[in-house]
């Protein structure tokens, strides 16, 4: 009931966001917008999106393999299409899912795997934030005011609420720690703290991972691959707009971090909160109508969204393929 609750909430906040994406857009205005683009270039978009999953895929190996080099390219990939899918479905529950399929792989258990994804999203979210301080830098006179005022006073407004509560539960957590490894040896008896010193121990392991890495620069060749993806996606998509086809490449870096914060807020695959974060930024950067701006936001998300259901769908009969021959 919880879960469903939780499912309920999330989904409902998506539909907010995408009433106030389509307030005032007029359907006739909104079809006409769809047979206005050019689909060759939402096909090369998607194809793109591919090749980025595909070097997610590569670059999870590697940290993956720093703890077991049996771990093969089959198996991340297909984590990272079911973890997308799965995201659909309950938001931010895909990083589990991933885990869960190597996990049922045996050659890395659950909880290294999750730290390895914890060192991954991490570094997604730092990179995310360097693409947009560079763009600040050399471009704060075009995109200053709206990244200001939409993204960083609101993140810092949220973040001044939650402080206080951040630091009471992390200095819990803190004092826990210390007062655990100070009695450890009494407190390992206990059949409960044995398992969460287990689950500890094994989500430390794959964090420390990112630090056994074989080939340190393939790494960050990898993530370097994968922002490429986002940015040639979110450029492709710019030229199968007429309306739009004015922009350039800067613009297509900027739409990619806006875009960005609209796939990390927690609904269904970023649905409603992609749509309204990105035609306000086409509004109000550069002036295009709200229809042309959500006419662009649903074809790019709609775009990505139905790759990740596809690849999704094929890893999910991939994988059962596999436990059928393994049980051969």
């Amino acid at each position: 009931m919880r879960k469903a609750l939780k499912y309920l909430a999330f989904l409902a906040l998506a539909g907010v966001l995408l009433h106030f994406s389509f307030k005032g857009v007029k359907w006739s205005d909104f079809l006409s917008g769809l047979r206005s683009c050019n689909w060759w270039w939402i096909l090369a978009s998607m194809i793109i999106g591919i090749l980025g999953f595909l070097a997610r895929a590569l670059r999870w190996r590697l940290l993956l393999q720093a703890i077991n080099k049996e771990v093969s390219l089959r198996e991340t990939f297909d984590g990272i299409n079911i973890g997308y899918i799965t995201n659909f479905i309950f938001p931010r529950a895909g990083e589990v899912a991933r885990c869960g399929v190597i996990a049922n792989t045996g050659k890395v258990s659950f909880e290294k795997s999750l730290g390895t994804v914890v060192i991954e999203r991490s570094l997604d979210m730092l990179c995310l934030l360097l693409w947009m301080a560079l763009l600040l830098v050399f471009k704060w006179g075009e995109f200053g005011h709206f990244i200001q005022e939409e993204i960083i006073l609101p993140l810092f407004g949220k973040f001044s609420s939650i402080m206080w509560p951040m630091a009471i539960i992390i200095s819990f957590l803190l004092i826990t720690s210390i007062t655990l490894w100070i009695f450890r040896r009494t407190i390992l008896r206990i059949p409960l703290f044995e398992k969460i010193f287990r689950i500890a121990k094994g989500l430390l392991d794959g964090v420390l991972s990112a630090f056994k890495i074989q080939h340190k620069w393939m790494f960050l060749l990898y993530t370097l691959l994968i922002w490429l993806t986002y940015w040639l996606t979110s450029l492709t998509t710019i030229y199968a707009f007429a309306q739009v086809g004015h922009l350039g490449a800067t613009d297509a870096l900027f739409l990619m971090i806006i875009g960005g914060f609209g796939w990390v807020v927690p609904v269904q695959g970023g649905l409603g909160a992609y749509h309204f974060i990105v035609s306000l930024a086409l509004s109000s950067v550069y002036g295009i109508t709200q229809t042309t701006g959500v006419v662009f936001a649903t074809i790019s998300h709609e775009a990505q969204a139905l790759v990740m259901i596809l690849c999704g769908a094929a890893s999910l009969v991939s994988v059962s393929i596999w436990k059928k021959k393994l049980k051969k």
